[in-house]
């Protein structure tokens, strides 16, 4: 039996035992039961394992240490969590496999609460803590990004017997990332003198948990020269700090090294390549890897979903959405905020109601703040401004600023701008510092040439201290970034780069673009509102595009802000005038500008 287990064949290990015990009527002792539940959790017989606690809770075998271990195993393994507990808590007698085995299933199962207490009955017991007990509460510390409590156990290991192999270092390494302290974290790897693929991707992955993609991505090629193998996750890492750069061609050579090391039909690894593909702005390449894909789990359909929904295609979004019904995938909370944000693109008002007040739930899934923001969009873009101002205050989830702000955009976009003062004012009353608020209620002012209420906004920004975030828009030639602000003359070439897109403008009004001086935030002259507009920092971008990109490639511009109006139909001409495909990703969606459309519709 214990050489089936230990092959593999938990299975033959189950026939075995039903033999030995029916056919040549052995009775079975401590050290059978615990090689029959291992064999229970690895064949996911739970029927048959609760049979066997059954017999040994009557025979009096549950009393000894490795048969309860071996129960609690089985029932963490099973996901059931009250069952480990209550073998847990009622068979006497605790030892450190125990309290690991317990700790390990309530961490991995979510019930961080229960963990915590757990911890606290371990620490007041005289159990001594061995490698795993570390690393498992490490983990723990991770998932509750207590840094405090994380301090405390690193410190206690320092001061005990226990070897810091590898597997305890990456927990650490792990812990600190999670918590945002990376410079302990990189503290923690640069102590180590063994450093093998577990330790690189887990310091990398730390710096990626915090924002520090680019160092992310030069420790990957410290590892290659240190002569250290990449393995799927390492791939899965670079890829999503990639996505986080938007460096599409970093992302090229990133796949060129996955198909060529093996990893290419790794799940995680073609979940990672939709995300930095979605994310980079080459949706089409993102669809060709999901397509390509043997294997996929709900993390792939939700990457290739969310993805359609950012770039605007709502019909492929939705499309997707019931090919994963179709086959067999339950949809989760993630899948349900790209459903609900292609129905907000696709202006599906009815269908967007029945998803979350009743599809969701009909498939075990509790409606959160993202899904009503999305919902409140989809209000908001339809023009039922009242409509999605009733639901923000009826919803039973606490609110944060974006979603009021949502509805506050839309008041801009449709013009309501009394609706939209008043909005305003409760959001400032939310949040005195959303410098995003302070902006949409200038907007609303200009909008109306109400030039007093503009001047009292920023009066009222200078008084608290919040400045605006300048709008910056860069491109990638060549494997250079570029980068631009409005009116910008810091750039070598900006002589040329300011006549190209004079020259654009001129020549797309024949094609009908008349400048949107409403756009212009000063109490000026119409002609001066003309030159303020010219030069926004994403027409200087698009302009070097075009003035350097291949022939017949897309011109990427990424942008750090929302894009104004006229750009938007500047850009939408200027795709139709040379022909070319222009996708500009602002600080809300893809636009994809083709042949004087934009894939946004135009809200």
């Amino acid at each position: 039996m214990a050489g089936y287990l230990h092959t593999g064949f938990s299975l033959q290990v189950l026939k075995l035992f039903k033999d030995m015990t029916l056919v040549d009527s052995l009775r079975p002792n401590e050290y059978i039961f615990a090689v029959v539940f291992s064999a229970c959790s690895d064949g996911g017989k739970a029927l048959e394992g609760r049979q066997c606690h059954g017999y040994v809770v009557k025979s009096g075998l549950v009393f000894h240490q490795y048969v309860k271990n071996a129960l609690i195993n089985m029932y963490s393994k099973f996901s059931d969590v009250k069952g480990a507990m209550r073998v847990f808590s009622l068979v006497p007698g605790y030892d450190v496999y125990s309290y690991n085995l317990v700790l390990n299933g309530l961490v991995q199962q979510g019930f961080l609460n229960e963990a915590i207490q757990v911890l606290e009955r371990l620490m007041g017991e005289s159990v001594e803590w061995d490698s795993v007990t570390y690393v498992t509460v490490f983990g723990l510390c991770a998932c509750l990004k207590d840094l405090k409590l994380g301090l405390q156990v690193h410190c206690r290991i320092l001061t005990s017997d226990v070897e810091l192999d590898v597997f305890v270092n990456s927990a650490i390494i792990n812990m600190y990332g999670k918590c945002g302290n990376v410079i302990n974290a990189r503290k923690t790897f640069d102590w180590l003198q063994v450093k093998n693929v577990v330790v690189w991707t887990g310091i990398m992955a730390a710096y990626f948990q915090n924002g520090c993609f680019e160092e992310a991505l030069n420790l990957f090629s410290e590892m290659k020269i240190g002569d250290v193998s990449p393995n799927g996750f390492t791939f899965a890492v670079m890829l999503n700090s990639t996505a986080g750069l938007s460096a599409l061609r970093h992302g090229n050579v990133l796949y060129g090294e996955i198909v060529k090391s093996g990893f290419k039909d790794h799940v995680i690894v073609g979940n990672a390549l939709i995300n930095m593909y979605a994310k980079c702005g080459d949706i089409e390449a993102a669809s060709r890897v999901f397509l390509d894909m043997m294997y996929r789990d709900c993390i792939t359909w939700n990457a290739m979903i969310c993805g359609y929904s950012h770039h605007g295609l709502g019909k492929e979004a939705m499309a997707l959405f019931h090919d994963l019904l179709a086959a067999g995938e339950c949809p989760n909370y993630v899948t349900f905020v790209g459903v609900l944000s292609a129905c907000s693109h696709l202006g599906l008002v009815k269908e967007g109601l029945y998803y979350l007040n009743q599809f969701m739930r009909q498939v075990g899934v509790e409606p959160g703040l993202e899904h009503y923001t999305c919902v409140v969009g989809l209000l908001s873009k339809a023009g039922l401004l009242d409509e999605a101002e009733k639901l923000l205050r009826s919803i039973p989830v606490e609110l944060d600023v974006i979603a009021w702000r949502t509805l506050l955009s839309a008041c801009h976009v449709h013009q309501n701008y009394g609706f939209g003062r008043r909005i305003a004012e409760f959001v400032l009353e939310m949040d005195p510092n959303d410098v995003g608020t302070y902006t949409l209620l200038s907007n609303i002012y200009a909008k109306a040439k109400r030039w007093d209420g503009v001047v009292k906004i920023r009066k009222l920004m200078r008084e608290r201290n919040i400045k605006k975030e300048p709008g910056v828009s860069w491109i990638e030639i060549r494997n250079v970034t570029h980068v631009f602000v409005s009116d910008d003359c810091q750039h070598p070439e900006s002589t040329q780069i300011y006549e190209k897109v004079k020259e654009l403008l001129a020549r797309i009004k024949p094609l009908g673009y008349i400048p949107d001086v409403t756009a212009v935030l000063h109490d000026v002259e119409e002609e001066q509102k003309e030159d303020y507009l010219s030069y926004h920092s994403e027409k200087l971008a698009i302009a070097y595009g075009l003035m350097h990109a291949p022939l017949e490639a897309p011109i990427r511009v990424f942008k750090n802000l929302r894009m104004c109006e006229d750009c938007h139909s500047a850009a939408k001409l200027i795709s139709k005038l040379t022909n070319s495909l222009i996708i500009v990703r602002d600080a809300n969606r893809f636009h994809s500008f083709q042949n004087g459309c934009c894939s946004c519709a135009d809200y």
